[in-house]
């Protein structure tokens, strides 16, 4: 008579320990707010990319450019309110040049005065392209964007466009901006500046 081959064992059960039921007493726990996904964009890593290149290659002349304002004058650098994105505050970086006589003309000639704004774009509340920052929300469709420090009526082929004709400009870029539009206007950027300073 064969032996019986011993009956398999029952698979052992794991119960995992159940969570203790909360105390009415005890006060509620805060919810951790949830962190913001980084914006990865192609707008937005041109702007980073741009913005550390062009601190690279402008940071000896901005250095020349604070010196030159700092040689007996208060402070060099002017931070002013304006509206970003959705209505967020900031304020820009600039250099101050206003009632500095010549050293401020030549650094507003030479196009350095707002430079520091590149600080701005690395901190996301601006990019390389889009409508002129403005501290007002007298038109609300600018906040659909990041304020810029180039735009659409900045590389125009005239200077002294009216405040309404500029509005139009903003709100067109608003309207339908695109990476190939932000690198046009990039590319047109220095022509429309050395034009404007020698008009």
């Amino acid at each position: 008579m064969r032996p019986q081959p011993p009956s398999p064992r029952p698979p052992r059960t794991f119960r995992l320990p159940t969570p203790p039921k909360p105390n009415p007493a005890d006060p509620p726990r805060p919810r951790l707010p949830a962190l913001p996904r980084p914006d990865l964009s192609a707008k937005r890593v041109v702007d980073l990319v741009g913005a550390a290149i062009l601190l690279g290659v402008f940071a000896l002349p901005l250095l020349a450019a604070a010196g030159l304002l700092h040689a007996g004058r208060r402070g060099v650098l002017v931070r002013e309110p304006a509206l970003g994105r959705g209505g967020r505050e900031f304020r820009t970086w600039r250099l101050r040049t206003r009632d500095t006589g010549r050293p401020g003309a030549m650094v507003e000639r030479c196009g350095l005065d707002a430079l520091p704004q590149l600080l701005n774009v690395l901190r996301g509340e601006m990019s390389l392209v889009g409508p002129r920052p403005e501290a007002g929300a007298d038109r609300p469709e600018r906040l659909f964007v990041r304020p810029g420090m180039t735009g659409l009526w900045q590389v125009s082929e005239r200077s002294d466009l009216p405040w309404e004709e500029m509005a139009l400009l903003d709100r067109h870029y608003v309207e339908s901006h695109w990476l190939g539009m932000d690198l046009a206007i990039l590319a047109q950027t220095p022509r429309a500046a050395c034009l404007q300073r020698h008009a």
